[in-house]
Parts: structure tokens; C-alpha cells; sequence
């Protein structure tokens, strides 16, 4: 091959380098400069993780600010298998070097857990194995202050109720999945929810979030905090006591509620059985729930006070207004009203009417008033309606129309028959007897109070003028009685207080007619000079005793709790006198 040929083959070869050249430039200067944004962004886009950054759950405190439910943590322990390997270790302030087989057991020691365990999840080439779910917060400090690349770990909620079963029926629960199931919990979701946020990170190759890159695209707003009315100490005592309550009597169910007579402020609202919220599966179904709000039975003769104001209000009676009160009466169609007990007629004053609880007095005396504005009144006691706490699935009780009321009802309708109330509502006509004749809605739920400790009030119902100042001083002298005289009153007596109260046994109806188990109930107000608190008790479906003897013992616990807690001075004053008999 002669020279020319050679020269004509190298400056082929180098032509050829030269154009490989230019295309790989003209390559490197296409990725490098007009495609550089797209592959750029390819890039980030690859490295960039987004993730949600759940809100906290706000706390539900009681009036004292003592914490009902919160929020716990625990976190689940991660690795990703493919980056495991050796690592270097920061240890008094020198660099170790560590085997993988070093690190795994020294996780161990710190998970609790075989170091076998650890070791069998660090092969493969698997992105997640999980090492241990919900650790304690010493556990995943000590753990991420070791700062392995390769483990990571995720955050989990759960609630956490301190007290158990205190208040338990009134607070509710959540499920696993943080979703509000029930009571306040649910009722007040939107306070105490929060607002999930959003961040978008970069990680690098080893998976590990590159901190300088960490953007916010929401802000995370976490719950805000639920103020309860509740003393949780009162509220503690209240269902020791109604618990005892329902052992006594073999009862389904006892509840006591306390109410502060001037401003409406529920301060314990207990109930036996009763939901410890960490474990509501624990006790059937019908315990899970607030029997106060939402179980409405015949009320039975606590439901005399309001037919005895009513006439006092309508100017149709007064605290000595007169009746002879048989032990059966014959209405004018043929049907017959009937005391609790066989007795000889009766000289009785609408005071005595109340001591004794008698039927037929009462539908004499209160028969005074005409059906339309007997139901007006009752309406104003509340009746027929949700309080005004709405608490979640409260029932509004039964009271229909005057108009629908045939004979019968027009008259058993004045001692709590074909007639249903909730414990609330029974609580709540008295407290508007002790407050001057002025109804208020109970509270439960003071507010909801952010972070920064500003409180949103919860919004009331306008009070409700049900009757005259005189006439609620007049029912309340009448009451003060049958504390003072009545046979079953004078158990709810409280040395050194002037209590009134009324006693309510009511049969419970079963089909078409009534069973033999009662719902026995005391509601008791004191000091009666300057009525301060209302407590109401409730047994339902008593089994040993079948009258207001049944409630009062857990009446006059709860009532002493009630002035003790609240330091009432005991009364210096006596009770007006008033005839029961002429």
C-alpha cells in the first residue's frame, strides 16, 4: 500500500473522529443547554417527594383545664434493605465504624427484640421492611439520635384518654383510624380535627430527605382544644356513686346530672354503666352511649311541680289552695285516677298535694287550667325539645299536641304520663324553678380554644321566661316542704342545708301497657333560700326497690359533693311555713 493511499485513509479515520466528535459535543451541548431545563426538571421531579403532615388532634379539658383526652405518639420503625451496610457513628465525639451485624444488634438492644429478627430484614432488595411498629418516644429519640442513613420512621396519632371511664359516655371515642365515632369527640370534630398539611422534599440517592430542600405547600393547622363545663373531680364522685347506685337496686342504668341554677353550666353529667373511651369494645353496645341525651321514658311524678307552678302561674291555685283527695277518682266518663297507695280521703293544700305525691289531688287542682295553656306552659319548661346542648343524637322526648290528648291523657299528663322526657330536660325544668322562673340551655361545651388560648364561646338559646319570680319562690317553698314533711322527701334531707326537691316513680311502658319495673328518680334543689345547684337522679328499671327511695340515697351523695366542692355556707335561715293539711 503505497503513502498516498495511507494519507488518504488516515484523513478518512480522522474525519470520521472528527464528526464523532461533533455529533458528541453537538450532543453534550443539546443535554447541556437547550434540553438542560427538561432533563433538569425530569431530575428533580424523580427526587422530589411529597408527602401529607397530619394535624394533631386538639385536647378535650374539663373546667379546671385537666385534660380528658389528647394526643399520644408512637412511631414505626423502618429500614430501606437495599442501602444497608456498614455505617459510621458519631460516639463521644469520635467516628466509629460499624458492621451491619454491629448495628443490628445494637438496634435490638434498644427495639427490645432478637437481633436475628433485625438481621433477616436487612437482605434483599426490597425499598421498606418494618422492624417494629408504635415504639415508645425514648425509644425513637434514642434511635434517630444514632442518625442511620437507612432507617426512617413514620409518626402515628392515637388518643389517649387519662382518666378511663370519667366521663367517658359524655367525651366518646375515636376508631383506629383517628375518625371521631362518638359523643364529644365527634360532636365537636371540626374544634378539634385540625387541618392536615402538605410538604414536598427532596430525597438523594440513598431515600434520605435533603433538609435544605423542605417546602411547605400547606401548612399543617393542628386541632384546637374543647372546653368542657365538667368538673372532672364532681364528675368522678357522681359515677362512684351512680355506680353503687345501680348495684343497689340491680338497675339497667342510673345517671345524676348537676346544674348550676344561674347560668345553666352542667357540672357533672354521670352515668353507670358507663365507656372507658381507650376501650369502648369492652362493654356492649347500648353502654357506649349518654342515656342523659338521648333516653327519654315516662317521667312520673317529678312531673307534679309543673303542673302545681302552672296553676300558681295561671292564678288558678295558690301553695294553699284546698282538695279533698280520695285514693281512686272517678273521672266524669267513668275511668278512674288512682293513688300510689289505699288511703282514706284526704284534706290536702296544693303544698301537701306535693308532699304526699298525690294523683287525684293533683289533677283536681290542676285541671283548674285548660289543656291549651297547660301545654303552652310545659312547652316553656322545655318539653317536647332538644336542650339546647344538641348533644349528638339527644332526644327531643314526646309531647304531643294538646289537641291529640284524649280524656285520660288531658289528666295523667299532670303527673308524667303519656308524656316522655330525657334526664336533661327533667333537669333543666328545674333549674329554670330555681333560677327565678327562668329557663336557661344547659351547657356542656364552654368553647373551643385555639393554640394561642383564644376561646370561641359556644352560642346559647336565649333564656326563657317560663313562670313569675313569685310563682318560682312559691313552687320553691312548696318543694322546700316535701324535703322537709313528704315520707319519701324527708330520706333527700342534708343537715345544715334547706333542700326541695320532688320525687318521681314512673312505670315504664312495655307494649300496650305498662311492666312491672319503674324508673325511680329524686330531683333536688339547695341551698333553697338562694338556689344555687340542681342535682337529678335517675335508676331506671329498679329491681329491689320500686319508688324515689331508690334515688335519694345517691341524691343527697352527689348534692353533698355538689356543696362541698363549691364551699356553700350552710343555710342560717329557716323555711316558710306552709299548711299541707286543713
Amino acid at each position: 500500500m503505497d503513502q498516498d493511499e495511507l494519507d488518504r485513509r488516515q484523513r478518512r479515520f480522522n474525519g470520521i473522529v472528527l464528526l464523532i466528535l461533533v455529533l458528541f459535543f453537538g450532543r453534550l451541548a443539546w443535554f447541556q443547554v437547550i434540553a438542560a431545563p427538561e432533563i433538569n426538571a425530569e431530575s428533580l421531579k424523580a427526587r422530589l417527594v411529597e408527602r401529607n403532615i397530619e394535624a394533631v388532634r386538639g385536647n378535650i379539658v374539663d373546667s379546671e383545664g385537666h385534660i380528658l383526652a389528647t394526643t399520644s405518639f408512637s412511631w414505626d420503625v423502618n429500614i430501606d434493605p437495599v442501602n444497608v451496610g456498614p455505617v459510621v457513628l458519631t460516639i463521644n465525639d469520635q467516628k466509629v465504624s460499624f458492621t451491619k451485624e454491629q448495628i443490628a444488634e445494637k438496634i435490638a438492644g434498644i427495639l427490645r427484640i432478637p437481633t436475628e429478627s433485625i438481621l433477616s430484614k436487612m437482605t434483599g432488595l426490597g425499598r421498606y421492611a418494618n422492624l417494629k411498629k408504635s415504639v415508645s418516644a425514648s425509644s425513637y429519640t434514642t434511635l434517630k439520635n444514632l442518625d442511620i442513613p437507612w432507617i426512617y420512621f413514620d409518626r402515628k396519632q392515637s388518643r389517649h384518654y387519662a382518666d378511663g371511664a370519667v366521663a367517658g359516655n359524655l367525651i366518646g371515642f375515636v376508631g383506629s383510624d383517628g375518625s371521631a365515632l362518638a359523643g364529644i369527640e365527634r360532636m365537636m370534630n371540626s374544634c378539634l380535627a385540625g387541618t392536615d398539611g402538605r410538604e414536598i422534599y427532596e430525597q438523594g440517592a440513598d431515600l434520605i430527605k435533603i433538609p435544605s430542600s423542605v417546602r411547605t405547600i400547606t401548612p399543617v393547622r393542628d386541632g384546637s382544644d374543647v372546653v368542657l363545663t365538667i368538673n372532672s373531680d364532681l364528675q368522678y364522685a357522681a359515677q362512684q356513686e351512680m355506680a353503687a347506685t345501680v348495684r343497689r337496686l340491680k338497675a339497667d342504668w342510673a345517671s345524676a346530672i348537676v346544674i348550676e341554677a344561674k347560668t345553666g353550666r352542667i357540672l357533672a353529667a354521670a352515668e353507670a354503666p358507663s365507656v372507658d373511651p381507650n376501650r369502648p369494645g369492652a362493654v356492649a353496645e347500648q353502654n357506649r352511649h349518654t342515656r342523659i341525651f338521648q333516653s327519654a321514658f315516662e317521667p312520673g311524678s317529678i312531673l307534679k311541680a309543673v303542673a302545681a307552678a302552672t296553676a300558681i302561674d295561671d292564678g288558678k291555685a295558690t301553695p294553699l289552695t284546698r282538695v279533698t283527695a280520695p285514693d281512686r277518682l272517678r273521672m266524669p266518663w267513668g275511668q278512674y285516677i288512682n293513688d300510689s297507695e289505699i288511703h282514706a280521703p284526704e284534706k290536702l293544700t296544693l303544698t301537701g298535694v306535693l308532699k304526699v305525691s298525690s294523683n287525684t289531688g293533683l289533677v283536681q287542682i290542676g285541671g283548674k287550667v285548660d289543656s291549651a295553656t297547660r301545654y303552652e306552659y310545659m312547652k316553656k319548661f322545655g318539653m317536647g325539645s332538644r336542650s339546647g346542648v344538641n348533644f349528638e343524637g339527644e332526644s327531643s322526648g314526646q309531647l304531643s299536641n294538646y289537641k291529640t290528648w284524649d280524656k285520660m291523657t288531658d289528666k295523667v299528663v299532670m303527673f308524667g304520663q303519656g308524656v316522655s322526657l330525657t334526664p336533661i330536660q327533667t333537669a333543666g325544668i328545674y333549674q329554670a324553678i330555681a333560677n327565678k322562673g327562668v329557663r336557661l340551655s344547659p351547657i356542656l361545651v364552654d368553647g373551643c380554644r385555639d393554640k394561642d388560648g383564644n376561646t370561641t364561646k359556644t352560642a346559647v338559646e336565649a333564656p326563657v321566661r317560663v313562670i313569675s319570680e313569685t310563682s318560682a319562690s312559691l313552687t320553691m317553698d312548696m318543694l322546700e316542704k316535701v324535703v322537709e314533711q313528704g315520707p319519701i322527701g324527708r330520706t333527700a334531707r342534708i343537715q345544715g342545708y334547706r333542700v326541695g326537691g320532688k320525687t318521681g316513680t314512673a312505670q315504664i311502658a312495655e307494649g300496650k301497657g305498662y311492666g312491672r319495673l319503674h324508673a325511680v328518680s329524686f330531683v333536688g334543689i339547695a341551698p333553697a333560700e338562694d338556689p344555687q345547684f340542681i342535682v337529678a337522679v335517675t335508676a331506671y328499671k329498679s329491681r329491689t326497690v320500686s319508688n324515689s327511695l331508690g334515688a335519694t340515697p345517691g341524691f343527697v351523695s352527689v348534692m353533698k359533693q355538689v356543696l362541698k366542692t363549691y364551699a356553700v355556707h350552710p343555710s342560717t335561715t329557716k323555711s316558710k311555713k306552709l299548711a299541707t293539711n286543713w
